[in-house]
């Protein structure tokens, strides 16, 4: 607790504990060297005293001061706490609560609402860990056993020399865990096997994990299962109220059917798309949803390609400043499987399918008067890129917004190793949010630095299904064909602006190389290209945030004029050559 240690209250004040201004207040008062240690012995105190024997109502009293110093000191001591402290602070509280209620009913209420929690604290864990693959193929165990923290060497050899054991041991704590709920049924008669195994459980996650405090705080919950559990006949419950346990079932009810409908609503929405929203059918059958706007002039028309997982309303702040305030229209639209946009074929996705789709947007909705620069954000960079291949007689100009290069996995170890998690990661999400959970989804901060017009849309595009499968269909091609990438980008004769965020290339330098080499290819047979660096911004900010995406847009003019320069120049000598050979 002295200046500069790891529990120093002018550093630990920062943390997100800390945020509430009352409640830093409040902490302020006793985070003081000598009020802190006093709270700490009255805990030690007050715990002793509870370990003796006796039923008064005193021990009530002693509960809540367990349970509320130890949230007074949350703040304070917040290193070293998880899910032992959460739940012994749930069984102070209430049993605390319990203890001073004189209402029998309202003691019955209290017992069922942690017999509930102890339920789904097991449940929702085996749930989770079934989600994993580690957990289902068996190499969960000896990975954990492996770790510093809470590994054990003797344990993991055990696991190496019995491999089928291992799995099973893996498997029935799933089982258990998965099942535990099902304690509430059979009249009680699961109960005791059910809390033998959970404790066990518990005791061996001590010795061999270090979890010593999981060992007391998860089988405190276990009196409060037993007695929830116990058929009304039992001695031991007489007259036990269950009406708890009959709302708490009503409002899960209720609360799935709202998250149902909430999910039906949101859905609904993603799938309309704008009053200006229009569609097009693409040679696989794809329907894309798109949007159009700016003025009917002769200027290049910018098409607006995203990344993986994202929404066209990324480029909101971007798209509003050229429609409203420049010559130049804009298109924008949903690739397949987003939003609006449905993916109709059959076929295995390859990143050729989307650069396909795009082509024909452009060709279908651009008029061949009119040149095109394509804008391409993420992996929307790398797909413009594959299109400029196909269209160059087309293009005015191609703009890069943090893109994608195909050659990132292979040379960028950050890339690398981040390429796993965010496949395990879409995947979750995706599978989560098909179950209709994406109503417990929180809204990310980001979303509201949008214009205020597109941030409803948005954020239920963020919490439906569509959106998360579109991105691990898109990524697991990703990973596929950028691993097997040989060779250099091929050349390409398109003026190019490469706009990177400084977050990005600061935290992954190889990523600036990689810009560059993308910079060289369009320089390589003449063409120009520029890189540009938006100081501060991070991958997703740099179109989230208004004033980086200004910064972005600027740039983007800026480009799109000294294009235009040259074309012009371009113009006029042709038409003083055409004359000097006639």
């Amino acid at each position: 607790m002295n200046p500069g240690g790891l529990n120093d209250w002018e550093i630990m004040k920062r943390t997100p504990e800390a945020k509430n201004v009352a409640l830093r207040k409040v902490a302020d008062r006793v985070s003081g060297k000598k009020t802190t240690l006093a709270l700490h012995g009255a805990r030690a105190a007050v715990s002793v005293g509870m370990l003796l024997p006796g039923n008064s109502r005193w021990r009530g009293v002693g509960s809540l001061f367990l349970s509320g110093t130890s949230c007074l000191l949350q703040a304070r001591h917040r290193y070293g706490t998880d899910g032992s402290d959460q739940v012994a602070n749930l069984v102070q509280s209430v049993t605390g609560i319990a203890r001073l209620a004189k209402n029998p009913q309202t003691q019955d209420a209290l017992l069922w609402y942690i017999g509930v929690q102890a339920s789904m604290s097991y449940g929702v864990s085996g749930w989770v860990k079934l989600v994993g693959d580690k957990w289902r193929d068996g190499t969960a165990l000896p990975g954990v056993m492996r770790t510093r923290t809470y590994g054990s060497e003797p344990i993991y050899c055990l696991t190496q020399r019995h491999p089928k054991a291992s799995r099973a041991v893996q498997h029935a704590t799933l089982a258990m865990e998965c099942l535990f709920p099902l304690v509430y049924v059979a009249g009680g008669r699961l109960t005791r096997p059910f809390l033998a195994a959970a404790g066990g459980f518990h005791v061996a996650n001590a010795f061999v994990m270090g979890l010593g405090r999981f060992m007391t705080a998860f089988p405190a919950m276990h009196p409060m299962v037993a007695y929830t559990t116990a058929p009304k006949a039992h001695p031991a419950v007489t007259g036990r109220d269950d009406r708890a346990a009959r709302a708490a079932a009503l409002l899960l009810a209720v609360g799935v059917a709202a998250s149902v409908a909430v999910a039906a609503q949101r859905r609904a929405v993603v799938l309309e798309g704008w009053p200006t929203s229009r569609k097009l059918v693409t040679r696989h059958g794809n329907e894309l949803m798109y949007e159009t706007g700016g003025p009917d002039s002769d200027a290049p028309v910018l098409v607006f390609c995203a990344g993986l997982a994202s929404t066209s309303e990324h480029f909101a702040w971007i798209t509003e400043r050229f429609a409203h305030g420049s010559e130049h229209a804009v298109v924008s639209y949903a690739r397949a499987g987003y939003a609006g946009s449905r993916r109709n074929t059959k076929a295995v996705y390859e990143l050729a399918e989307s650069v396909d789709d795009l082509e024909d947007l452009v060709r279908a909705v651009v008029p061949e008067n009119r040149k095109v620069v394509l804008v391409g954000h993420s992996l929307g960079g790398e797909l413009i890129r594959r299109l400029a291949q196909r269209i160059p007689g087309r293009l005015a100009g191609l703009v890069y917004l943090d893109p994608s290069h195909p050659a990132e996995l292979q040379r960028s170890d950050r890339q690398r190793a981040g390429a796993k998690d965010l496949r395990v990661t879409l995947t979750h999400v995706a599978r989560y949010t098909r179950l209709g959970t994406g109503v417990l989804m929180s809204r990310p901060g980001w979303v509201d630095r949008l214009p205020a017009a597109y941030r409803e849309k948005v954020f239920a595009q963020y919490t439906d299904a569509r959106l998360w499968t579109a991105g691990k269909r898109e990524w697991l091609a990703v990973e596929k064909e950028f691993t097997e990438f040989t060779g250099a980008v091929e050349p390409l004769t398109t003026p190019a602006l490469i706009i990177a965020a400084q977050q990005t290339v600061d935290q992954d330098p190889e990523q600036l190389l990689l810009y560059n080499e993308l910079a060289r290819a369009h320089r390589s047979h003449g063409g120009r290209a520029a890189v540009e660096v938006i100081e501060g911004a991070d991958h997703d900010s740099m179109l989230t945030e208004a004033r980086y995406a200004h910064e972005a847009a600027q740039l983007m003019a800026e480009f799109l004029a000294a294009a235009e320069r040259r074309s012009e120049e371009a113009d006029t000598v042709a038409a003083h050559e055409g004359g000097a050979e006639r």
